[in-house]
């Protein structure tokens, strides 16, 4: 797969954007290395993507999930290796430290988790159910619940998530919407994500605030909180389409705010490259655009699988509730 530089790719995609022509992109976390590719030109060897069922996978989900050799039958193993509460506790300390020193309202912390599983990469990506799925070969599968921005008629709307609990809790519903932990987060996420529209957009406002998603999983389901926000584009966006994917990275859920301050925490904090994951991948059908980010995240290293997950930090968290949220949030969407 060829990788583009920013410049590069923001170059293509208004390239393609203004001559109207379906492409996808996968843009990594630092935002130094994409992907952009007319769809006509993507190796389905190589990449499968379906992203809410924009595809290249075969017409039928059901003839391509059968052609894996025992898919139905096989049983899932599924393990986990979270880092331990100690390592785990003195990345949060970090990141606390910075928000109780007013460098940040709220830092996304996540980490590696190695996996033991029976499942292969393309496995995984074939019976996860998720809108947005992606699988790059011998490289990373991603299953993600999470919009970044979709553009319809020179609209421009995006859906931050913030905020996850275990559905099995009784009254789980009302202890997510009471937290105040959450909702300071969940607050603060959306004002971010209506400040980096506006840079963009005009006449960018909450259209709908803290409603409820179920997500299940192969270890149950989980309730996640999320926000609709959306704006006007200018009647020229087709042309600028890189110019405005690029100017809102990366997101604002996966980061925190300031942005710019918080990303310099979280490279203190965590003991890794994220890569691809956090990142966003799209596309683009010749009108409208739809993209995730990349959340819900398998990377492959030789024979290795590791799982990187987290959440977000502000001064009301804990830090058992927060490293018992990211080893929560290993999983894969399989039932």
């Amino acid at each position: 797969m060829h990788l583009n530089t920013k410049e590069q790719a923001v170059k293509q995609m208004n390239e393609l954007g203004v001559s109207r022509r379906p492409f996808i992109f996968i843009i990594n976390y630092l935002q130094n290395a994409s992907y952009v590719e007319d769809v006509s030109s993507v190796d389905s060897t190589e990449l499968l993507y379906n992203l809410n069922e924009f595809t290249n996978q075969p017409i039928s989900d059901k003839s391509y999930e059968d052609s894996f050799p025992n898919n139905k039958e096989k049983h899932i193993r599924w393990k986990s290796l979270p880092e331990s509460f100690d390592t785990y506790r003195h990345s949060f300390h970090i990141v606390q430290r910075n928000i109780f020193a007013g460098n940040s309202f709220l830092t996304n912390l996540t980490c590696r988790t190695p996996i033991e599983t029976n499942l292969t990469l393309k496995d995984i990506y074939s019976r996860s159910k998720a809108t947005y799925k992606l699988w790059l070969k011998d490289s990373f599968t991603v299953f993600s619940p999470e919009i970044f921005v979709r553009i319809h008629q020179g609209r421009i709307y995006s859906f931050p998530m913030k905020g996850t609990i275990d559905a099995s809790i009784p009254d789980a519903a009302q202890i997510l919407m009471n937290d105040p932990k959450e909702a300071a987060e969940h607050a603060t996420i959306v004002d971010l994500i209506r400040n980096d529209l506006s840079m963009v957009a005009n006449q960018v406002s909450v259209s709908r605030y803290r409603y409820i998603d179920t997500l299940r999983t192969n270890q149950g389901s989980i309730l996640q909180t999320s926000s609709e926000i959306q704006g006007v584009l200018p009647n020229d966006y087709q042309a600028h389409l890189g110019d405005i994917i690029f100017k809102l990275l990366p997101a604002g859920s996966i980061t925190g705010a300031p942005k710019k301050k918080t990303m310099q925490i979280i490279q203190e904090a965590e003991r890794y490259d994220r890569g691809f994951y956090t990142g966003i991948m799209g596309y683009f059908d010749g009108e409208n655009l739809d993209s995730a980010v990349m959340i819900r995240f398998v990377e492959q290293e030789g024979e290795r699988m590791f799982f990187k997950s987290g959440g977000g930090i502000t001064c009301q968290s804990d830090v058992e509730s927060e490293y018992n949220e990211m080893k929560q949030k290993v999983y894969v969407p399989i039932y």
